[in-house]
């Protein structure tokens, strides 16, 4: 099953109608559908797709000789080329007469066992980029590898690529398109277990409630989704023992430097160092209030829901779970999940606005959408904004999100209202977004007020 990605495929199909040669660069962190994206592109195409595996320099060329060979005279040989310069400019010429995507998948694996590889690529690349009617596309899951070695002002192929893809994972609305049976409510409750990374939204059934899947994948002892965070720590990380602690102290409520620092008994330079990582892997953001560019009010945040969830609810039940007892797991994590999914929905009613700004339908052409915390000066408190956005000087929007089985009553409405006026905006747009609607006082004072629109969960869905 292929969903989403058309702007993707749309993207390469326009670079392959160029009919000169094109290098493409794809990389994203690994399980975000990356081999697949490469697959549906080359369908019925002319293509050589190699992937590159975690072995040496010798069985690589092997292999990828073989896939050239299947490819160039449509037989299975046992010879192989005597370099990967000899290999890449026998592709080379064949692209003279044709158009051929080349894809080389997992190019780090290639590239670390084979240290010319970078400088032969840039050397035929300089040689046939005029003759050449060939697409080559680099993917890569190393993220740091990718960045550093391929795409940096230093690497030997910087300035040769003609694109470059960062995969990400689905957003809400394509992460639904894979569930046709969960209610409107599971569908968020999914996207806030798992997130949109295509590997894991293959491991849940859309047949089987909830709890079925969260005892099914989290909390058995078997499944992949068990031990799927550590993993993938251990393949993009040195020290995989220090950046767990770290992403545990946010999971369960550490936020500020100091705090994370404190929790893990690390120096804060150590922490930044390991954040830093954390973040260029995209499992944590780093937040400041909106519009500030102060350090000092710096909070840190888990990005990846499906991590969220693990570190959040894992760790701690973890004897638990590994004895077999998931009902017992399960009935401890079940009353957290309506707070867990605050953060969620803030995250989902972003999305909307987003969408309503691409569709020319939003009232305030926000640049950036963001959370807000400081001082209310009125209430002598600390204060916060779910959704902040900024067209100009003048105008901007204010978001508050509840993801409460309440209807929301005219306090939330007017708790907003207050917190926006805290900024010297002329025009103002207010939203709120409630997961079971509106009371009818609620209703009335939007209507009243003119610059407040009101936004169930089902209106996102539609």
């Amino acid at each position: 099953m292929f969903i989403g990605r058309e702007r993707e495929l749309a993207s390469l199909n326009q670079l392959y109608t160029s009919e000169r040669f094109e290098f493409v660069v794809i990389y994203g962190r690994r399980r975000v559908g990356k081999t697949a994206l490469i697959n549906r592109f080359i369908k019925e195409k002319n293509a050589i797709y190699f992937m590159g595996v975690e072995s040496n320099a010798k069985q690589n060329l092997e292999n990828f000789s073989r896939n050239i060979l299947e490819y160039g005279a449509g037989i299975q040989a046992e010879t192989a080329f005597l370099s990967f310069q000899a290999a890449l400019e026998y592709v080379f010429r064949l692209s003279e007469k044709e158009r051929l995507i080349l894809a080389i998948d997992e190019y780090p694996y290639v590239a670390r066992a084979s240290k010319s590889l970078a400088s032969t690529l840039q050397l035929l690349i300089d040689k046939y980029k005029d003759t050449s009617k060939l697409m080559l596309i680099l993917c890569g899951s190393s993220m740091s590898y990718m960045e550093d070695q391929v795409l940096a002002y230093k690497a030997p192929l910087y300035g040769r690529r003609t694109a470059q893809m960062k995969i990400q994972p689905f957003d809400f609305a394509d992460t639904c398109r894979y569930f046709q049976n969960f209610s409107e409510e599971d569908q968020a409750l999914i996207y806030g277990i798992v997130g949109g990374t295509p590997q894991y939204l293959l491991q849940i059934n859309d047949r089987l409630s909830v709890e079925e899947n969260i005892k099914n994948t989290f909390l058995n002892p078997i499944s992949s989704m068990f031990e799927e965070p550590e993993n993938l720590l251990k393949q993009e990380v040195r020290e995989p023992a220090l950046y767990n602690a770290i992403i545990t102290a946010i999971a369960t409520g550490a936020s500020r430097m100091a705090e994370i620092s404190t929790k893990v008994g690390e120096d804060t330079s150590v922490c930044s160092t390991y954040l830093k990582n954390l973040i260029s892997l995209g499992l944590i953001r780093k937040e400041t209030p909106y519009g500030e560019k102060s350090s000092r009010k710096s909070i840190y945040s888990i990005d990846d829901n499906m991590f969220r969830f693990w570190y959040r609810f894992v760790p701690e039940n973890y004897s638990m779970i590994a004895r077999g007892a998931s009902d017992l797991a399960y009935k401890r994590i079940q009353p957290n999940l309506p707070d867990y999914m605050g953060k969620v929905f803030e995250e989902i009613c972003r999305q909307y606005l987003w969408k309503l700004l691409l569709s020319g339908e939003s009232p305030v052409e926000f640049k950036e959408l963001g959370r807000w915390w400081g001082n209310d000066p009125s209430a002598r408190s600390q204060t916060e904004i779910d959704i902040m956005g900024e067209q100009d000087k003048e105008t901007a929007l204010f978001g508050e999100c509840k993801w409460t089985n309440e209807k929301v009553d005219t306090g939330v409405l007017e708790t907003l209202m207050k917190r926006s006026q805290l900024f010297p905006y002329k025009n103002v747009r207010l939203y709120l977004f409630a997961k079971n609607g509106f009371t009818k006082g609620c209703i009335e004072k939007a209507d009243r007020l003119g610059n407040v629109a009101l936004v169930t969960y089902s209106d996102i869905l539609k």
